[in-house]
């Protein structure tokens, strides 16, 4: 029996019978079968193959199994389950490996009993030589749940990992955690490894690029959930530059250490060790473990480990697994981190390339841009309006491929070269587009691009007439007052930078007063889980039901609805938006023209 083991906990003695002859012998006057019969204690028989071919009532009792329920059934399928009650693969069974070597071992494991709950035993294999000779191999289970009313985790071990274990959940914790570049996603990735493999409680307090502590998470393993204490999470104070308390000394980079209520029991000596005492009064932990979590450069933060009362303490044995589990944060975090910076560069790029709307008489213009979500990079999308030479207002969306900063400056070069086109060549939106697509090949490094082009120009009687060619993008969108809204796919030529040289043409269309035409990327009407035709088919409706909206909340509104569902954007996002006046203001326009 286990030092320290109580000694009012059931025995479950464990027998396998081996014959000469391949067989199950007899069970004679001597045979260990006999052992149950003598000492209080649970027993069964195993057969070489692995069956149960004998169970007494204390057995019996301890599996919530009748004699039918195990005799004939493999115990190791039948019994063996890991922590979280999931059947253990024989290669990962410590106790099988025992029976194989036929030595003298010890471990603990986790056994279903017949209603489905889980019981943990400590377990001592020891090979025996019965007097009738049978090679045969004792295995003791001590449990610390007498009666076994409400089994549940031992007081006394808790969960300790073998080492196939604990290389199993590092080699799990690199994959999860190198997976994602999103800092807040690998973080619960890695609460849902630890929690409750490893402890109950999980705590991650991190220290962000201010240079500022913040609580990120504090998380419980309750009744088969996690549970979140978001009252304890949150700003934290600064960190002390002196302070021998653990936590202080882990976001100063020190060693793993292990902490229990008492540490922090006296008076506090900074404002982080008040919030270290309400943790421990708050979650109930009577032991836990610190440790930094290192960058490539910087500390990062610390990880606490803890578990409740009923679970045994962690010990320094832990500690190791706890180094190793924060080095493999530590670098995903840096990575993480790293991605972000450079994220938010090509962003703000991005931003201030995008144009300031210019003001014209008559038309209301607005425009947005929203960036792909975390896990995708930024893009090439980009909206420009501005005034030609030719008095003309001259509209433009497009999409460059790529990605990050590459896209943004490529977008940057388009950009410039199509403006400079513009305001230089008094030409149809075909032609200036036949030049950029000429061009863009020699003199950027932008492989393909889409765009559409227009110009927008005011006719003698105040209408507002739109002269477009569209280079392989997706359709403006024409939306009336009374809501009718249409795709206009006239003139749909060949993308940029094909090589091709295709002919290109202009379409024209007198706007209708009151009317909103909507150009955009195909962020918005194109994802992983739809195709293209069921975006445009919602965005089409989505736009007719607003169109009596103010366009600058039209504008949101549309974003927000193409979203929906729990649908998030995996591009870019531009929109660039445009209202013509009402039939009035049209009038009125047209009285003003010398």
């Amino acid at each position: 029996m286990r030092a320290g083991a109580e000694s009012s906990g059931e025995v479950w003695v464990m027998v396998e019978a081996k014959a000469d002859d391949g067989g199950v012998p007899p069970m004679p006057a001597a045979h260990p079968g006999e052992v149950p019969d003598m000492v209080a204690a649970a027993v069964c028989v195993v057969d070489e193959g692995g069956a149960i071919t004998w169970a007494n009532v204390y057995a019996q009792r301890l599996l919530g199994r009748d004699a039918a329920a195990l005799v004939g059934r493999d115990a190791h399928d039948l019994l063996h389950r890991d922590q979280h009650g999931q059947p253990l693969a024989r290669a990962s069974c410590r106790m099988t490996e025992a029976f194989l070597a036929r030595d003298a071992r010890a471990g603990s494991g986790w056994f279903e009993r017949g209603d489905g709950s889980l019981v943990e035993l400590a377990w001592l294999v020891a090979p025996c030589a019965p007097a009738d000779g049978h090679a045969d191999t004792m295995v003791i289970f001590t449990g610390l749940h007498p009666g076994l009313e409400g089994p549940g985790p031992s007081a006394e071990l808790g969960p300790t990992l073998s080492e196939l274990e604990r290389l199993a959940l590092l080699a799990e914790t690199t994959t999860q955690l190198t997976s994602t570049l999103d800092t807040d996603e690998a973080l619960r990735r890695l609460v849902r490894l630890v929690v409750p493999r490893v402890a109950d409680w999980a705590v991650v307090d991190l220290i962000t690029e201010l240079d500022e502590v913040e609580r990120a998470i504090v998380v419980h393993y309750e009744d088969g959930a996690f549970v979140t204490r978001e009252e304890l999470q949150g700003p934290m104070p600064p960190v002390p530059e002196n302070s021998p308390m653990p936590l202080s000394r882990a976001l100063r980079g020190a060693a793993s250490t292990l902490v229990t209520p008492e540490t922090y029991q006296g008076p506090p000596d900074t404002g982080v060790a008040i919030e270290q005492q309400r943790l421990f009064e708050e979650t109930g932990m009577v032991s836990a473990a610190i440790a930094p979590i290192r960058g490539v450069r910087d500390v990062l933060g610390a990880l606490t480990l803890g578990r409740s009362k009923g679970r045994a303490p962690l010990t320094g044995a832990d500690l190791s697994l706890l180094d190793d589990l924060t080095r493999r944060t530590g670098l995903a975090l840096d990575n993480a981190r790293l991605y972000q910076r450079q994220r938010k560069v090509a962003e703000t790029m991005q931003r201030h390339l995008l144009a300031q709307l210019p003001s014209v008489p008559g038309l209301q213009l607005t425009a947005r841009y929203v960036p792909a979500p975390d896990d995708s990079q930024v893009g090439g999308d980009w909206y420009d309006a501005f005034t030609v030479a030719d008095a003309t207002t001259a509209l433009v969306i497009g999409d460059v491929v790529g990605h990050d900063l590459d896209a943004a400056a490529g977008m940057a070069q388009v950009r410039s070269m199509l403006r400079a086109y513009a305001w230089t060549h008094h030409e149809p939106p075909s032609a200036i587009v036949q030049r950029l697509d000429a061009s863009m090949t020699h003199l950027t490094g932008v492989p393909t691009a889409t765009l559409v082009f227009g110009k927008m120009e005011r006719n003698a009687d105040g209408t507002w007439c739109l002269t477009w060619t569209n280079a392989g993008h997706p359709p403006p969108l024409l939306i009336t007052h009374d809501g009718r809204a249409d795709y206009l796919t006239e003139d749909h030529g060949l993308l940029l930078g094909t090589g091709l040289a295709p002919t290109r043409s202009d379409a024209t269309l007198t706007l209708p007063p009151r009317s909103t035409l909507v150009l955009y990327t195909d962020g918005l009407v194109e994802s992983r889980d739809r195709p293209i035709d069921h975006g445009l088919d919602q965005l089409r409706k989505h736009a007719a039901s607003l169109a009596h909206r103010p366009l600058a909340a039209f504008t949101d509104l549309l974003l927000e609805r193409a979203q929906s569902g729990g649908r998030r954007n995996d591009d870019d996002v531009a929109i660039l938006a445009l209202r013509t006046p009402e039939a009035e203001t049209t009038h009125n326009l047209r009285s003003e023209r010398p």
